[in-house]
């Protein structure tokens, strides 16, 4: 199967040139035998006629003869001295004449013998012990004999097959010129296709200054020039909106930068608020307005906290910084920090691997936090699978879940399936895939069958401790670790 332009141009082109050699020739050929074959046939009919009429004449051969008085008159050696290659006579009664024994066994068509009967002349082509030759017959008028003479056609049949080897070699040198043609046609008409796919990969892969040479005035220089003219707008499309996404990522950073400070006086304050409360006799009311300001300033912290680290990430800072980490002992501890209730699942023997424990910190801390909150009072479960160089882990809880519509949009930057919910800043699974995916892997979403939801983060780490290995502190090979060496930010 052809799949490449340039290969089924080159074909069809081949094909063009084989169809119009084969016409050619065949045309060629069948005109040049009507031609020879026509000039034999009429030599021979004009032969036969002069013979009839002109040497076996009335006083030569008379109306009544038969073989012997045919014989005696010698016409049969005039009829071969003058170029006929045999002859068959036939009386009206008794044996025929020939010329040779060939001519004996050699069978007169029915359709010559129905022509020469009417009194005319015919002519029919056969083979005479594997010789061609043109049978030529006529009847001398008014009752006979009949005439049959034999003539070669040896070498109109010879001439037309040595017109036959040059027509197929000519037909031959014909198609090998034209498949180079077609080659070299092919190329130069395929040459702008190959230049633009070339051109438009490199675009795809980001070189959005490439152009096409605009180098004639046909279609394809036009066409070359309306794509260099698309390529510019869109070079200047792609640079507005980086522009402007810079300005915007410098905007989020600076605001974020300016209000963490005011947010955390805040927050101080409003802890200094709720302790003064606490000591002093207020009214109920007075406490849950103070109680409601704590928690509103710990949201705008929450909130200030994710838009750093989107501005962060967006700008490509806080590379990887990777440490040995012991997995039990990690997610033993975050689980027990964040969702105290969950239950943790290791498979496999506890393994120390290299990763950025920051970043998995952030993702599945993130992810307990999400479950509990949007899942509260119902189970939430954590399986860590470690194996071939890839560590998995799956956070998953027996909550509502979400609309399935609304999955794939779970991790789009403030975006919140319920929009009635309060709480949560629409910005920490959009974080938490980023984290994932600046570490190799992805973090993905979807509702469980049983009801609930399933978030699955999948990264790549380095090889583990070989077994019989021990780890500096001995207690965290049964998961015993101080929750203090794995602080982090909290989402």
């Amino acid at each position: 199967m052809l799949r490449s332009l340039r290969s089924r141009l080159i074909v069809t082109i081949i094909g063009l040139v084989v169809v119009t050699a084969v016409l050619l020739s065949t045309f060629a050929y069948l005109g040049a035998r009507r031609s020879l074959r026509s000039q034999l046939v009429e030599g021979a009919v004009a032969q036969a006629e002069f013979n009839i009429v002109t040497l076996a004449t009335d006083e030569v051969l008379p109306r009544d003869a038969d073989l012997a008085d045919f014989e005696a008159t010698g016409l049969g050696e005039r009829f071969l001295r003058r170029g006929t290659a045999g002859v068959v006579v036939e009386f009206a009664a008794g044996e025929p004449y020939t010329s040779s024994f060939e001519l004996q066994q050699a069978p007169i068509p029915p359709e010559l013998r129905r022509i020469v009967a009417a009194g005319n002349l015919g002519w029919h082509f056969a083979e005479l012990a594997g010789e061609p030759v043109v049978i030529v017959g006529g009847r001398r008028r008014p009752a006979g004999p009949d005439f049959y003479f034999f003539r070669s056609a040896a070498e109109v049949e010879a001439a037309l097959s040595r017109l036959l080897g040059i027509l197929v070699g000519a037909g031959i040198a014909v198609t090998a010129v034209g498949a180079l043609v077609a080659g070299m046609l092919a190329r130069r008409v395929l040459r702008p296709v190959a230049t633009a796919s070339e051109a438009a990969a490199r675009m795809a892969a980001g070189d959005l200054s490439v152009r096409i040479p605009a180098d004639s005035t046909d279609e394809i220089g036009r066409w070359a020039e309306s794509f260099n003219r698309m390529a510019a707008s869109l070079q200047g499309k792609i640079t507005d909106l980086e522009e402007a996404s810079a300005r915007e990522r410098r905007f989020v950073a600076d605001v974020s930068h300016e209000l963490r400070t005011p947010v955390t006086a805040l927050i101080n304050e409003a802890a200094l608020l709720a302790a003064h409360l606490e000591q002093q006799p207020v009214p109920d009311e007075d406490r849950r307005i103070a109680a409601m300001l704590a928690a509103d300033t710990g949201r705008l912290r929450i909130l200030v906290e994710d838009l750093l680290e989107i501005s962060r990430l967006d700008a490509g800072a806080g590379g990887d910084a990777l440490r040995e980490v012991d997995v039990a002992g990690f997610l033993g501890a975050l689980v027990a920090e964040r969702s105290p209730g969950a239950e943790l699942t290791i498979s496999g023997p506890p393994d120390r691997v290299e990763t950025d424990p920051r970043a998995l910190e952030r993702i599945v801390g993130n992810l307990l936090d999400n479950a509990a909150q949007h899942a509260a009072g119902h189970p939430v479960s954590v399986e860590a699978i470690l194996g071939e160089g890839r560590l998995r882990i799956e956070v998953a809880d027996s909550g509502p879940g979400v609309a399935e519509e609304d999955v794939p949009r779970l991790f789009d930057r403030f975006y919140k399936s319920d929009r009635s919910r309060q709480g949560g800043s629409g910005l920490g699974l959009s974080v938490a895939r980023e984290h994932a995916r600046r570490l190799g892997g992805d973090l993905t979403a979807r509702n469980a069958a049983a009801g609930g939801m399933v978030f699955t983060l999948e990264i790549p780490v380095t090889r583990s401790l070989p077994d019989g290995d021990v780890p500096e502190n001995p207690g965290e090979q049964h998961g015993i670790v101080d929750a203090a060496r794995y602080e982090g930010t909290q989402p």
